[in-house]
């Protein structure tokens, strides 16, 4: 199963669901430790680290059918149903578990992400990860100079930092670079699930991204009819981590309505 970690609620109200956290390409539970942590102010809240991510099992496979049955696992063995938060990545694997599991969500918010292919390729990330000379490396702030050579964007390089682990002898990525190359077309891709989730689903965007255009939103309508649409300003794709605050009471007031 996902490596999990729970955060219990500070006054657990017995009307609410757990929440589920899915971090999306790249990333692990641990970016997302204090948005959770609020979020568990009367639930509690779950993130997970998805496979081939963090702690999790290694797979051959990064297909969103694979991601959404990994997913399923931890809610049936956690208590269903959940209120799932997905970003990027982690947004299309929830979407794919609540077109295929709907017993499974209560409510969804899926951030900054459309079920949709995209075109772009994130697959230079991985070169820049590799490229990194990893010998005699033992602070993140080394770390951090050493991939400005490659990555320009400071927030980028944060957030692909905390997914190296520099106890390990040498210093290792917790990721497997060489499986999500490879699968770098069925992640940026969309496997043309049908089905409708009548659960209410929040898309929260980033006012400065373009992932979700107003063309798709024929398409999210038509998998997800109770959809609601809201835009955080000044945020791009990462909107969570560009604004944290705004984007927990965004949730909070969707998931408690």
């Amino acid at each position: 199963m996902l490596a999990t970690t729970t955060y219990p609620a500070t006054a657990a109200d017995p009307n609410l669901p757990d929440v589920l956290i899915v971090h999306g390409l790249y990333g692990s539970a641990r970016n997302w430790g204090v948005i959770a942590r609020h979020l568990a102010d009367r639930r509690a809240v779950h993130v997970v680290d998805m496979r081939n991510h963090g702690q999790s099992p290694r797979a051959s496979s990064q297909s969103y059918p694979d991601m959404a049955g990994d997913l399923a696992e931890v809610i049936m063995s956690l208590g269903a149903p959940m209120d799932v938060l997905g970003h990027s990545m982690g947004g299309k694997a929830a979407m794919q578990l609540a077109l295929t599991l709907p017993e499974l969500v209560r409510k969804l918010v899926v951030a900054d992400i459309a079920p949709v292919a995209y075109t772009h390729d994130q697959t230079q990330y991985i070169a820049a990860m590799r490229a990194l000379d990893l010998n005699g490396l033992t602070s993140r702030s080394e770390a951090d100079r050493r991939l400005s050579a490659t990555v320009d964007d400071p927030s980028l390089r944060a957030f692909f930092l905390q997914s190296l682990d520099l106890k390990a002898q040498p210093p290792a990525w917790r990721l497997n670079l060489d499986v999500l190359e490879d699968q770098m077309p069925l992640i940026v891709g969309w496997p043309g699930t049908t089905g409708r989730f009548e659960g209410h689903t929040l898309f929260l965007t980033g006012a400065l991204s373009h992932y979700v255009k107003p063309e798709y939103r024929d398409t999210i309508r038509s998998l997800f009819p109770k959809s609601h649409f809201a835009k955080l300003p000044g945020a791009g794709h990462w909107l969570h981590a560009e604004r944290p605050r705004e984007f927990e009471q965004a949730v909070q007031v969707f998931l408690n309505a």
